[in-house]
């Protein structure tokens, strides 16, 4: 007895001694929208479309032209041929289309005396399998449900079951490690006129839609009785993005390898 309570002394002791740091804690349950399709593009471009408008009304430059601008990264780099993504091309184009459909005078070229709007993507990969869970009070209702209809009819069972999936079917979605910040600003004369920031989970398999395309370029060396320069073969962005995914940022990695091979 004396030494189970001398332990627990010695205990006490020692992790009032110790240092201690914050307790992690989660965030309150929130919801984040999943981009699955091209349609989810229009959406976010029509939103968009509808806040640089009023944004052009509140400012009182409804009048005055602007230009849509392609930014692969950098704001202030404009893209390269055949850089832009997937995403990149869409976007332009449905964002023009629904500024256009607002009365908005949208300039097909650079002006310097239009409002310049540019976005970029940055892509944002999770190494960790992160939890996620239902939305509140669904298992619990759940859980009513089933006391309440145990002697319940067999008809007023089988309505009260397709309820229950149709909410577990709009609850549950798979959740991956990618996602996307997308990034739309409003400029004239260096000055911001409008800037949003819109995150999104994508799905894992579709990264590649938003990764910039980086022309890559591999070293081959050729020769005939006699050693000549190397030779660079350049492939196409759709190979090069399926073969070098993006980890941490919305900026292809390229990849340059070197083999060697020499005949006699």
């Amino acid at each position: 007895m004396r030494s189970l309570a001398a332990s627990l002394l010695v205990f006490v002791l020692f992790c009032g001694c110790t240092s201690r740091i914050p307790e992690p804690v989660s965030y309150p349950y929130s919801q984040q929208e999943k981009m699955q399709a091209s349609a989810h593009w229009e959406v976010l471009a029509a939103d968009l479309a509808n806040r640089i408008n009023q944004q052009l009304i509140i400012t009182d430059n409804i009048n005055k032209a602007v230009f849509v601008k392609e930014t692969c990264g950098d704001e202030a780099i404009p893209c390269q041929p055949n850089e832009t993504s997937s995403f990149n091309e869409a976007f332009r184009d449905l964002l023009i289309t629904n500024l256009f459909g607002y009365g908005v005078p949208t300039h097909s070229r650079m002006d310097e005396k239009a409002i310049t709007i540019d976005y970029k993507v940055q892509i944002v990969y999770h190494h960790s399998d992160r939890i996620r869970s239902v939305q509140p009070g669904v298992l619990t209702g759940l859980s009513a449900a089933v006391m309440v209809l145990y002697n319940a009819p067999s008809e007023l069972i089988i309505l009260a079951s397709g309820m229950a999936a149709d909410i577990a079917n709009t609850s549950l979605v798979q959740n991956g490690h990618y996602e996307v910040i997308i990034t739309t600003s409003m400029v004239l004369k260096d000055q911001y006129l409008f800037r949003a920031s819109d995150i999104y989970y994508i799905n894992d398999e579709d990264f590649f839609h938003y990764q910039e395309n980086m022309v890559q370029t591999k070293t081959i060396m050729l020769s005939a009785n006699k050693r000549r320069e190397p030779a660079v073969v350049e492939e196409s962005p759709q190979v090069a993005a399926a073969a070098n995914p993006v980890v941490g940022s919305g900026t292809a990695f390229t990849d340059k390898t070197k083999s060697s091979k020499e005949t006699d």
